[in-house]
């Protein structure tokens, strides 16, 4: 609890078992009051290394749904569990938990209703080993995006995010796509219905455990974000009304 306010922690799992256990020991256990990890049907023993380590609610697709069906999942089990501070942080151990008291302070003092870990902020993208290639795009579609959504953030791209319930609540994040851009759909319709973003500097890892998308599937997301954003600027507009938004 922080402030009498419920704090979860969603873990969305996909062949976890090698990085979950790392990760699920810095989480402070002060602090969190429930975790909620989703496997996304992998074919190793995540579910099991869960259940190990004392992970009382755990989702298990029998079929993989994808990086935003499986976050889908993880969001409404948040709020059916009345949670106030939901953090949505990858067990793959590429963003540090240590992270978490300072992101649930910045939502529970009412600073900011979403805080993202940014790896732009600082040298943490570069020093951490994020590949070139995914630096440069991360930092030309973050770019595009500022003009055409007529916000400022460091980078869209970050997996590292904290949300109060009522953000969650007010956003139909069940209408967005099940796969990697559901994360840009996200921020679009925190950004659409007026909601402020902070961002805190987030140091990265980047090894052979932790997960990462291939080069096709980078350009496939880079598409769908620069989509997001046009859709998102013919709505504000209002030459368009799209589900998402509603």
């Amino acid at each position: 609890m922080y402030k009498g306010r419920k704090v979860v922690v969603v873990l969305p799992a996909y062949n976890a078992a090698a990085t979950l256990e790392k990760t699920v020991a810095e989480i402070p256990s002060d602090l969190v009051d429930e975790v909620i990890l989703c496997d996304d049907a992998s074919t190793d023993n995540t579910v099991e290394k869960a259940k190990e380590l004392g992970i009382k609610h755990i989702i298990s697709h029998e079929k993989n749904k994808g990086y935003g069906g499986n976050q889908k999942s993880l969001y409404n089990k948040a709020l059916d569990l009345g949670g106030n501070i939901v953090i949505m942080l990858h067990p793959d151990y590429q963003y540090t938990p240590k992270l978490i008291p300072s992101m649930v302070n910045i939502i529970g003092e009412e600073l900011y209703p979403v805080v993202l870990g940014s790896r732009i902020l600082g040298k943490g993208a570069l020093k951490g080993g994020m590949p070139w290639y995914k630096y440069v795009a991360n930092r030309l579609l973050t770019f595009i995006q500022n003009l055409m959504i007529n916000y400022k953030l460091s980078e869209y791209h970050t997996g590292y995010r904290a949300f109060s319930d009522d953000v969650l609540r007010s956003i139909n994040f069940n209408a967005n796509d099940d796969d990697f851009v559901f994360d840009n759909e996200m921020l679009s319709q925190i950004i659409f219905k007026g909601f402020d973003i902070g961002e805190v500097t987030c140091p990265t890892k980047y090894f052979e455990e932790a997960s990462s998308i291939n080069i096709p599937r980078s350009i496939k997301y880079g598409l769908g974000v620069l989509r997001v954003s046009v859709i998102h600027l013919l709505n504000k507009m209002g030459m368009m009304r799209s589900e998402i938004y509603k």
